[in-house]
């Protein structure tokens, strides 16, 4: 199972990998390359970046993947063709903003509109639950997966 780093240029793919159960870092805004680059390492992570400039530092050789295109959706179907993303791996597992693994919630913080189950996130203590954007983010999902 990967580990992943975003660069800053990939906030978006970063959450959807989250979404799809992925242990899924973000760099800091206005990190330096060498601290991106210190971060994967030490975190034993790849980096997913659209900054060409990884790519010429020898101390990044193996732990960068570059991405191509600006389009979301071709970034999906890339990584799940080169680095076998499997985006249906565990949905909806992880807190889309703290990249931490979410927990049921005890029913005293169950939202009267909340489906059962509601997941809450450990950190921040954002809820999650079944709702139509849900519905609407597996959708998209199963599209990248191909199923």
């Amino acid at each position: 199972m990967p580990r992943l780093l975003c660069d800053e240029m990939l906030q978006r793919l970063c959450r959807w990998l989250r979404a799809a159960g992925y242990d899924t870092a973000q760099a800091r805004f206005g990190a330096a390359d060498r601290e991106i680059i210190s971060c994967a390492v030490a975190e034993n992570r790849l980096l997913l970046t659209r900054d060409r400039e990884f790519l010429t530092r020898r101390e990044a050789s193996s732990r960068v993947f570059y991405l191509t295109t600006d389009d979301l959706d071709a970034q999906a179907v890339l990584l799940r063709d080169e680095l076998a993303i499997d985006w249906l791996h565990r949905p909806f597992s992880r807190c889309l903003l703290c990249n931490v693994e979410l927990e049921r919630a005890p029913d005293s913080l169950r939202p009267p509109q909340a489906s059962l189950p509601v997941l809450h996130c450990p950190r921040c203590h954002r809820l999650y639950w079944e709702g139509t954007h849900v519905r609407r983010m597996r959708a998209r999902l199963r599209v990248w997966q191909g199923a």
